[in-house]
């Protein structure tokens, strides 16, 4: 392996450790700000090495062909306490301003659906509401209107129909419609006479 070969893949080992320690930060100022629970740290400890295994394999595969030697660890050790010593704090900082605008960007969403969708809608609902409720106020009022304008009439059928009203509760009639119907009976399907 040439000399430049071994530089360029220190760097990249260094680059490695950089991105490593970016890594670790966000994933430790997330899972703090977003409250995981203890199952769930274990899956993204898991999720971070594996990522992170990912990540330093490709970038010594793309530097050398992914061979192994101990300026490679050197490297990764190199980026990684650079990172901690000069570059934690600014970028702990950069992801908490980051989540900070995320939050005002959900904020400013929320508040935005809130006027735009959801007060047109409700002020859509509640206007139906009092527009059903006076239609049926007019329609009570009018059904009682028609009701008083027709009483008089009402009152002059149930004059006019108080003596059928008496006929059909004597049940005469219906004792008439009986003897007609059983005398025709007779007449066709009855006994014949000899004659």
């Amino acid at each position: 392996m040439s000399l430049e070969v071994q530089f360029v893949t220190l760097g990249m080992m260094f680059l490695g450790g950089l991105a490593l320690g970016v890594l670790y930060d966000l994933y430790r100022v997330l899972s703090d700000r977003l409250n995981v629970p203890n199952w769930v740290l274990a899956i993204l400890d898991i999720v971070y090495w594996l990522v992170g295994t990912v990540l330093v394999f490709r970038l010594l595969y793309a530097s050398n062909h992914g061979q192994v030697r101990i300026f490679i660890f050197i490297g990764l050790v190199i980026g990684i306490l650079f990172y901690f010593s000069f570059l934690s704090r600014m970028t702990i900082r950069f992801i908490c301003f980051m989540i900070k605008v995320v939050q005002a960007a959900i904020r400013i969403g929320k508040r935005t659906i809130d006027i735009f969708i959801v007060t047109p809608i409700l002020f859509l609902y509640r206007c139906v509401i009092i527009l059903f409720g006076f239609l049926m106020a007019l329609a009570i009022f009018l059904y009682k209107f028609v009701l008083q304008l027709l009483y008089p009439f009402w009152r002059l059928f149930a004059w006019l129909a108080k003596p059928l009203i008496r006929w059909v509760k004597s049940w005469r009639w219906l004792q008439a419609v009986i003897r007609t119907l059983g005398a025709w009976w007779r007449r066709w399907f009855g006994p014949k006479e000899p004659g």
